[in-house]
């Protein structure tokens, strides 16, 4: 019983595997039927098209037997093509002086086309003006520049051979390598700037105007970085007075030396004054009027933007840090001195408004990108510099996913700063502009003159004021009049509750090591 009931069993599995392996036969057959169907499909099309070619060629052929004379002319003109060669070669043998007058006039051609490029060239950096004297004064402050500059190289090449010497020796292994990399960058600038002073001065002596006022753009960067790199190593020295001078100079220099554009700047300034007027009552008053941005990026929109993103930023932060980072704890997330700012996203405000305005109306994913690489790379640059300078942390992302240049950013925080992008460009701007427009155009000058006097003087006294705090910490004496104001005024105790979020530790600054 139990024999035929596993011999039928055997049977229904054999049937089964027969049976699967005739479907499995029947779908193989049915695909290669196909694929030869496809491949004598594509054959025949293929061998369409090379007959329809082969028929065209035998049409041609037949054509031309049909009209003999069409491939005599087409042989006619290669001959005569060939004897127009011969003759061009025979002449140029011949008549060598003929090549020679045909280089000298294309020669001559493209000597005017450079002389035109080299007058327009020109005419850029001269001015009617030029032909107006400089008062002695200022070639006397021409020579001075030189012979200081001059004076001034020597020793500014002595200070890189020893760095590089003492670098060489192993004698700066005890600094940290950021000690190291702003020395050599503040003597590179240093030399920049001598260079730069004797070409400014060499210009004023030779009453080129135009040239010394366009100059003047690069003096001011390099000035900037010069004092900032000093600010490093030296914290707020007696050095930031020279780079304080010589930038008020430069920047009064600068219009007097080419009145022209003072000129251009006054009629500029009266005519947008009127202009201004009749896009407040047209309502359209901040806004780009070439149509490619948004908004206009002039002194007045920027300054403004800065202030309303360092208050609106420092408010999110703090929010932020209330709900999320430290549930249940405000903290004071300030960075300045006096008032509810927070510069760093003002900072990034103003750099995503320059480099974003025109692509207000772009993919949100280009904006976001852009914006993330801008305000991750701002952050880090800004980490880099007040722990170089005075060795603060005000925040640490080594812990962070993602965490970029020692903590200093990382992706969350970067995705972050895109985000911000977006929702700064695609919808705050419109509100940043209505609320800009509440301010009357006619006290518009004014009161943006005075609001960022009180701006520069905030972040001249934090500066000052962080200094201070670094002394004390790194226990060095504290003995010029400024250094004992800020002493008395801004201890530790009024620092550390001011800058709640902001530790000094002075073994992280580049200087003193």
């Amino acid at each position: 019983m139990g024999d035929g009931k596993r011999a039928r069993d055997i049977k229904r599995e054999v049937a089964s595997e027969l049976e699967k392996a005739v479907e499995f036969e029947k779908a193989d057959l049915a695909e290669t039927r196909q694929e030869w169907h496809d491949q004598l499909r594509n054959d025949g099309a293929q061998l369409a098209a090379d007959v329809a070619r082969d028929k065209e060629k035998v049409r041609e052929a037949l054509d031309d037997v049909r009209h003999p004379e069409r491939l005599a002319e087409a042989a006619e003109e290669k001959l005569a093509q060939a004897a127009e060669d011969v003759r061009e070669v025979a002449q140029a043998v011949e008549h060598p002086s003929e090549i020679v007058a045909e280089a000298k006039h294309v020669v001559a051609e493209k000597k005017v086309a450079f002389d035109e490029t080299t007058a327009t060239i020109a005419a850029e950096f001269t001015s009617p003006t030029d032909k107006k004297r400089l008062p002695a004064v200022l070639r006397v402050f021409g020579v001075l520049l030189i012979v200081g500059s001059g004076v001034a190289l020597p020793g500014i090449g002595k200070a890189i051979y020893q760095a590089v010497t003492m670098f060489g020796s192993g004698a700066m292994s005890g600094d940290g390598i950021s000690t190291i990399v702003v020395t050599f960058l503040h003597l590179a600038v240093l030399v920049a700037l001598a260079a730069t002073f004797i070409v400014f001065g060499v210009r004023l002596l030779r009453n080129q105007r135009r040239w010394a006022a366009l100059l003047s753009y690069g003096l001011y960067v390099l000035l900037i970085l010069g004092g900032l790199c000093s600010i490093m190593l030296s914290g707020m020295s007696i050095d930031l007075v020279f780079y304080l001078v010589m930038l008020v100079l430069t920047i009064a220099l600068q219009s007097y030396l080419d009145p022209t554009l003072l000129e251009e700047r006054r009629a500029h300034r009266k005519a947008r004054e009127a202009e201004e007027h009749k896009e407040g009552e047209d309502g359209t008053l901040g806004r780009d009027p070439t149509g490619k941005g948004y908004i206009a990026l002039n002194f007045f929109n920027l300054f403004w933007i800065f202030v309303v993103a360092s208050v609106l930023g420092l408010i999110m932060e703090e929010i932020v840090h209330f709900l999320f980072v430290v549930p249940g704890q405000w903290q004071d997330r300030a960075g300045l001195l006096f008032g509810p700012f927070s510069p760093i996203y003002g900072c990034g405000a103003v750099l995503m408004t320059v480099f974003l305005n025109r692509f207000h109306k772009s993919n949100w994913l280009v904006i976001f990108l852009v914006a993330a690489v801008i305000g991750g790379g701002f952050e880090a640059l800004t980490s880099l510099f007040m722990q170089y300078a005075f060795g603060a942390v005000a925040w640490d992302y080594s812990n962070m996913p993602g965490s970029l240049f020692g903590g200093r950013t990382c992706l969350p925080f970067m995705a972050c700063w895109g985000l911000l992008g977006v929702v700064w460009i695609k919808l705050l701007l419109p509100f940043m502009l209505r609320l800009v427009n509440f301010i009357p155009w006619n006290w518009r000058y004014v009161l943006t003159t005075v609001a960022a006097c009180f701006m520069l003087v905030d972040a001249v006294m934090t500066l000052q004021s962080l200094d201070c705090w670094y002394m004390r910490l790194s226990h060095d004496p504290v003995d010029t009049p400024i250094q004992q104001f800020y002493d008395h005024e801004f201890g530790d105790t009024y620092m550390a509750d001011r800058f709640q979020s902001m530790t000094i530790h002075p073994s992280d600054a580049v200087r003193g090591k």
